[in-house]
């Protein structure tokens, strides 16, 4: 029987590369995608610590036809997939039009484009084969429709409806499909001062990506279709916001509080 790969996508750091590192700890194969060149650097790492086969491609996902030309590469290689993590993304705080039209189309790309199409393409494969995984980074963003994150959480929420569809057509024939929508995690992404980031992460708020690459991979193992990390606080804060009027957050945005 051939190797069946992990394929994950946005792993030269962070998030990414925990779920890399946690698969090769499981034993499997990796194929570690990327838009920068120290990808192949992070696949080498891997496979020497893991013992395990590791590739490092370095790819511009934010392209149309990104997602085809992955697949078709994988396939031309004999590589069969049967862990999916679309991880890859970018993040901002930035009012909607403020943005430029370049990283529009980027972020929609991203978070929408090629990781439906990955799932799509990849997806057959599974099915036919009657096994595989599916794991979308979603956020708890998905949720909030507000100034600065208008973008970002749209993007994220298309994905978090398309994930919960695919996991349930597809949970019968045998393929799990799980969205895990992290709150904040201790990346380096967010500007926010070391200080309030230490009692962040003192107060169980911030999640390390160790820990959420931990409970992601358990959720998707366990044929979960959601996950929210951290729950507790995500889950308040998620509340807050639903309970609070248009009109309480047009006054924040005049009064320049966020």
């Amino acid at each position: 029987m051939k190797d069946r790969f992990a394929l994950v996508t946005g792993s030269s750091s962070g998030i990414g590369y925990e779920y890399a590192r946690q698969l090769a700890g499981k034993g499997y194969p990796l194929i570690m995608v990327s838009n920068e060149e120290k990808i192949t650097d992070c696949a080498k790492q891997l496979s020497e610590t893991y013992g395990i086969t590791a590739h490092g491609l370095v790819r511009n996902l934010g392209t149309a036809d990104a997602a085809r030309e992955l697949y078709d590469y994988c396939h031309a290689q004999g590589w069969e997939v049967e862990v999916l993590v679309n991880n890859a993304g970018v993040y901002h705080d930035k009012d909607i039009l403020d943005d430029s039209e370049a990283f529009t189309q980027l972020i929609i790309q991203l978070h929408m484009t090629t990781p439906a199409m990955l799932c799509y393409l990849f997806g057959q494969d599974m099915v036919a084969r009657g096994e595989g995984y599916m794991l979308n980074m979603c956020s708890i963003t998905a949720n909030i429709a507000g100034q600065r994150l208008g973008t970002y959480g749209s993007t994220k929420a298309f994905l978090a409806s398309f994930t919960r569809a695919l996991h349930i057509e597809l949970k019968q024939k045998g393929v799990r499909v799980t969205a895990v929508h992290p709150g904040a995690v201790d990346t380096g992404l967010y500007s926010i001062p070391a200080w309030v980031m230490k009692g962040g992460r003192a107060l169980g708020i911030v999640v390390s990506p160790q820990y959420l690459a931990k409970r992601g991979l358990r959720a998707m193992f366990h044929g979960r279709s959601k996950i929210t990390v951290p729950f507790v606080y995500s889950k308040i804060l998620l509340l807050l916001i639903a309970l609070a009027p248009t009109c309480l957050l047009r006054l924040i945005r005049r009064l320049g509080w966020f």
